[in-house]
């Protein structure tokens, strides 16, 4: 069973031109976006538990902005 995908994968390609590619294989494209769901998959779940934390049922901006400081260690 093919795995859901969240992200066109488009989009992703241009990121990577965009970053400075002249060419971009469609196994870069898939990692990445691969990699992109990941992160996104983390941070959404971090913020989840904030927003449940504070006892809100809605996640907020700074709910995602906190949860990207606490998944994203740079």
């Amino acid at each position: 069973m093919p795995k859901t995908r969240y992200l066109p994968l488009a989009p992703i390609g241009r990121i990577i031109r965009e970053a400075g590619a002249e060419r971009v294989s469609d196994a870069a494209v898939e990692r990445l976006e691969h990699y992109m769901e990941k992160f996104a998959m983390e941070v959404s779940k971090h913020a989840v538990s904030l927003a449940k934390h504070a006892n809100r049922k809605t996640v907020t901006g700074d709910d995602i902005e906190l949860a990207v400081r606490a998944v994203w260690k740079t």
